[in-house]
């Protein structure tokens, strides 16, 4: 298993799952180093090895190839029967400032090489990939009386649904400036040395996080474009310039700032640069993250086309899990599109590939009302237990809201409401009196209402509320609320999500020999061929196959 930067390995055995990464900077290391204490106390089966993975031990099983481990720079080799490549920007890394490039997979970190070339020699397809960071900036160098502070939240939302799990860190601020005409002017003037436009740069770079030059380019009729200027940490003075992402020279990158009011003065830490980097198309992977060419293999994050953290997080998980899965000879692991987002990023990777740096939305679910915030918990406890990913502690407490939901969804169905009791309210917020009496949960249906409203005016509704977990009362009444006021539009989104899904489970892989099926599109015969779907429903969701080839396959198979 590696990480993006210097590399590590750990062992995979039969009792303990995937370990987390090792902290990458000194500073985290400090900030983290009680946390990882209570780690290593707890799995006491785990090693570690720093080094630079340079290639993989692989053998022949019959016709598939199956990895056996890796080798190192230091000549160490390591034997495993599941490994993850996580390896980010770090495969054959070249960075660019202007017109200079400099090999690495991070500023001040080196780029791996081997790894590509060894598994284009397996028969994987690779091709190259362009993302960029923004310039880092000294915050004593800001004058933070022109930036315009924006606040984080401070309501009961959280990541974790855990009460227990609470950051400890103090919640620091980020800000707000704006570009300007002399700003862009100088950020055009040094277009020529940009890698991006003087063709120095060839390789896919993101649509959807594009650089400052782009932004002047693709939008030439703006006068300003937003920066957010984020910490990076609670105590350092280094901040991240979010929007300024740019591969210009560094002195274009330094007057263009300077052009800034708040930055007239500034200083920064390095600046900002594009990084090209190797990937394999992920139409190469099973839905497990396991490559279809060599057994055993994993990969995850950037190496798969994907940018973002989080995105390379969900990967992690999923590539983890099932690498530990498979050593334990269990059955894999994965998640539908009606299931989570992970699912939705996933089945997207393996079925429709990537054309350019992916970013996971929300636009790209069909499921939106399905993979809702306020029921993740619920959604993917039950399943992460399967696997043994979570505690008995956390699951029981995970029980304990569902059923806590489920008591006052139903309280608000069978509790009546009379007219006296509640009509002063409904004229109040302008919404029509009762004229006889009706069910809670049809009041809360009203766009005006809300449980919180009308626990005010419901004592029976208050009480009820005060009898919940206070800690996570806010987060019960919000799950009631939701499942109450949406009711018909989950349930009409769920009936089609299942619809569809049961062409997940008509198998296809090995059953037709596409080439011969001159009823299908000739690019469906393409397409199907060089995908082997495991499914219909995985076949349906490849671009280039049209519902009527779908029904060629159904009618084939007997469906």
């Amino acid at each position: 298993v590696t990480d993006r930067s210097s590399i590590q390995f750990r062992m995979l055995n039969r009792s303990k799952g995937p370990a987390m990464w090792s902290p990458r900077s000194q500073c985290d290391r400090m900030k983290f180093s009680a946390n990882w204490r209570e780690i290593l106390e707890n799995m006491p089966n785990l090693s570690m090895w720093q080094d630079s993975v340079n290639g993989l031990l692989t053998e022949q099983d019959g016709d598939m190839t199956r990895v056996t481990g890796v080798k190192t720079a230091l000549g160490a080799q390591f034997t495993a029967r599941a490994v993850v490549l996580t390896a980010g920007t770090f495969l054959n890394g070249l960075m660019h400032v202007g017109r200079v490039m400099v090999a690495g997979g991070r500023v001040a970190e080196p780029a791996s090489y081997g790894l590509t070339e060894q598994l284009r020699d397996l028969g994987f397809q690779t091709d190259r990939m362009k993302t960029g960071t923004p310039v880092r900036i000294d915050g004593r160098t800001i004058d933070w009386s022109l930036t315009s502070r924006q606040d984080g939240d401070t309501d009961f939302h959280h990541f974790s649904y855990m009460p227990q799990c609470r950051s400890q860190l103090k919640q620091r601020p980020c800000f707000t400036v704006y570009t300007n005409p002399e700003t862009h002017r100088i950020l055009r003037e040094g277009l020529p040395d940009s890698p991006l436009y003087n063709g120095q740069i060839q390789s896919i770079g993101p649509r959807y996080c594009p650089s400052i030059e782009t932004k002047i380019v693709t939008f030439a009729d703006k006068q300003e474009h937003q920066l957010f200027i984020e910490p990076e940490g609670e105590t350092t003075q280094e901040y991240y310039l979010n929007g300024f992402s740019s591969s210009l020279p560094l002195d274009v990158q330094i007057r263009a700032l300077q052009s800034i009011p708040a930055f007239r003065n500034v200083q920064i830490y390095r600046p900002g640069y594009a990084i090209e980097y190797d990937f394999f198309p992920p139409t190469q992977l099973f839905h497990t993250l396991e490559t279809r060419l060599v057994k055993g293999l994993f990969f995850a994050g950037q190496v798969n086309g994907t940018t973002g953290y989080e995105e390379a997080a969900g990967q992690g998980l999923v590539a983890g899990a099932n690498a530990a899965l498979t050593v334990q000879g269990r059955a894999p692991f994965t998640l539908r599109r009606d299931q989570a987002y992970i699912g939705v990023l996933i089945d997207d990777l393996v079925t429709k590939g990537v054309d350019e740096p992916y970013r996971m939305f929300t636009s790209r679910a069909e499921y939106r009302i399905l993979l809702r915030q306020d029921d993740a918990d619920i959604r993917l406890t039950p399943i992460a237990a399967e696997l043994g990913l979570v505690s008995p502690e956390r699951m029981q407490l995970m029980q304990t809201k569902r059923n806590a939901i489920d008591s006052l969804i139903e309280f608000a169905e069978t509790c009546s409401v009379r007219p006296e009791a509640i009509n002063a309210t409904l004229e109040q917020l302008e919404t029509s009196p009762l004229r006889q009496s009706v069910k809670l949960a049809e009041l809360i249906t009203r766009p005006q209402l809300s449980i919180e409203i009308l626990a005010a005016a419901i004592p029976q509704l208050q009480e009820r509320i005060s009898q919940l977990p206070a800690e996570l009362s806010d987060e019960i009444v919000e799950a009631a609320q939701i499942a109450i006021k949406y009711r018909g539009y989950i349930e009409r989104e769920r009936m089609v999500a299942d619809r569809l899904g049961r062409l997940d489970h008509v198998v296809l892989k090995g059953k037709l020999d596409y080439s011969t099926i001159t009823a299908l599109s000739t690019e469906a015969r393409q397409k199907l061929t060089s995908h082997q779907p495991e499914t219909v429903g995985e076949a349906s969701r490849i671009p280039g196959i049209s519902p009527s080839d779908i029904n060629i396959l159904l009618l084939l198979l007997g469906r």
